[in-house]
């Protein structure tokens, strides 16, 4: 048991020292790759029948994914701003029928979609930054 937690603690600081040495490409490539974690998780937790670790890691990847939504640029984005806000409402609204009716399926679809965003991303990272993927599965 306490190893886990010092796997955990080891864990977050790692994270947390990514995220102060990201740049905002970085940035968002680190929300996509968390977003798909916690689905992961909550693939993991549905087959496991842990319905509150679940629950949680739903919510967690709720929250990343409207922050990522909440931080497009709609004025210097346009079309494709507006396009991905759309996306993003609906993995949301996938992650949320995902938690009320226990559906892999749907956690699966969100999964794959965060992935095309990710692969998306990769392609226009700026040149010499290193690649963080996320991929459709693990």
């Amino acid at each position: 048991m306490m190893q886990r937690h010092y796997a955990q603690q080891y864990r977050q600081s790692q994270l947390e020292g990514a995220v102060m040495d990201a740049d905002p490409h970085k940035l968002v490539a680190l929300l996509l790759s968390g977003a798909c974690e916690r689905i992961r998780l909550a693939e993991i937790c549905l087959e496991r029948g842990e319905p509150a670790r679940k629950g949680k890691a739903i919510g967690e990847a709720c929250s990343i994914v409207g922050h990522l939504n909440g931080s497009l640029d709609h004025e210097a984005g346009g079309e494709i701003a507006a396009n991905l806000s759309s996306l993003y409402d609906y993995v949301l609204r996938r992650l949320t029928e995902a938690n009320l009716h226990n559906d892999p399926a749907a956690l699966r679809e969100c999964l794959e979609l965060l992935g095309e965003i990710d692969s998306a991303w990769t392609a226009i990272r700026p040149a010499g930054e290193p690649a963080l993927t996320v991929g459709a599965s693990a």
